[in-house]
């Protein structure tokens, strides 16, 4: 997008996020649940489903450099409405990369409005990712038989496709995954929601089950076996974009520190002023311009054609510590009354630590960054 349409389209959307949805953060806390009546059509207005789905199927195509921007702003809200327009737009993204034409013409349209979703369908509750799947995809003539379970799968509560990968051979070798599109209402395909999660309220996160679920061999994504490569590049990017997650929240951390070691007062004066205050605003700060930067040398990679396994990693690891030492601190500026609800930082701080989980735990992004260097990879500008 044109740099002055986008500065205008995200002026707009940060004027809807704090105006239309802040104000949602009480009822959704309250009722761990995401009033969808009311959130959808104000994520339609302003364009929040379509944020990385291409121009030609109705979304507004944005690089993620200028992505980045706008999940971070969400971010700094309730944090189950960052995990809806965050997987959404992950996985629309994903889509227009590995689909076929038809696919995607017959799917990222009804993304681009919210009329349809894409959830990610990996995570299983008995088995590893990768070449330890356990959900197997049997060729049948013209059909995949798959079976299998998997979990932890987010907006699985209203997601009307699924890109679920499976083994299409009964052994682990890399061509063994691939990636199969599955609708909602497919027979033989059950959706069951978890138990309420620590923070992110009204996220979904459901428990999918697949007893001789019948797809049609048309709905391979890509080339069969070429799953893990699939689901390696959906994840790198993705977790450039929890590393965003992880900066919007850590700057609203910080900011309402700022703000209120300004206000607060004891013996007489702020406690901004006292020398053990203003370290914990100064290592918030460091923490908040180091990952800025990471993200936003990563993000220009990516937008140029490059791949950034190593510097996704190592974004996403250092945004998920940094928010947590930014976090840690804004409690400590608030002292007891930053554990209560009277400031938004008790959800902040529990919002943060669902950055440790996504995409991949901590031991995933060293080996990932670890693995590179090894290879010889060395970062460039």
């Amino acid at each position: 997008m044109e740099q002055k349409a986008y500065e205008e389209l995200k002026a707009r959307i940060f004027d809807s996020i704090w105006r239309n949805l802040d104000p949602l953060e009480e009822e959704i806390e309250n009722n761990e649940a995401l009033p969808y009546d009311k959130l959808f059509p104000l994520l339609r207005e302003m364009g929040a489903f379509g944020l990385r789905i291409p121009e030609e199927y109705g979304g507004l195509g944005l690089t993620v450099s200028q992505y980045i921007d706008i999940i971070a702003e969400f971010s700094k809200i309730q944090g189950g409405i960052r995990v809806v327009v965050h997987v959404h737009n992950s996985m629309a993204s994903a889509l227009s990369k590995i689909a076929n034409e038809e696919q995607k013409r017959a799917v990222l349209p009804g993304c681009a409005v919210g009329e349809k979703s894409v959830a990610f369908a990996l995570t299983e509750p008995d088995h590893g990712t990768g070449l330890d799947l356990g959900t197997t995809a049997t060729r049948e003539g013209d059909h995949f038989i798959i079976n299998g379970r998997k979990h932890l799968i987010t907006n699985s509560d209203f997601a009307s496709h699924f890109i679920v990968f499976a083994k299409t051979k009964a052994d682990k070798s890399e061509d063994s995954v691939s990636a199969i599109l599955v609708e909602r209402d497919t027979p033989g395909f059950t959706i069951e929601a978890l138990p309420e999660t620590m923070g992110c309220k009204g996220g979904e996160h459901g428990v999918l089950t697949f007893e001789n679920v019948r797809v049609p061999v048309t709905n391979l994504l890509g080339e069969e076996g070429k799953g893990v490569y699939q689901l390696e590049e959906a994840l790198e990017i993705s977790r450039l974009y929890i590393a965003a997650t992880s900066l919007g929240t850590a700057e609203r951390a910080f900011d309402l520190s700022v703000e209120f070691a300004k206000e607060r007062k004891t013996f007489g004066k702020p406690i901004g002023e006292r020398q053990a205050i203003q370290r914990y605003i100064a290592e918030m700060g460091i923490d908040i311009y180091a990952l800025r930067n990471m993200i936003k040398d990563a993000a220009k990679k990516w937008d140029s054609g490059k791949r950034i396994p190593a510097e996704a990693s190592m974004c996403k690891q250092f945004g998920l510590e940094a928010v947590g030492r930014v976090t840690d601190r804004a409690l400590l500026v608030f002292g007891g009354i930053g554990y209560t609800r009277k400031y938004p930082i008790e959800r902040l701080y529990r919002d943060a630590r669902l950055n440790w989980l996504e995409e991949g735990p901590p031991t995933i992004q060293y080996m990932v960054a670890a693995r590179e260097f090894l290879k010889g990879y060395r970062w460039e500008e």
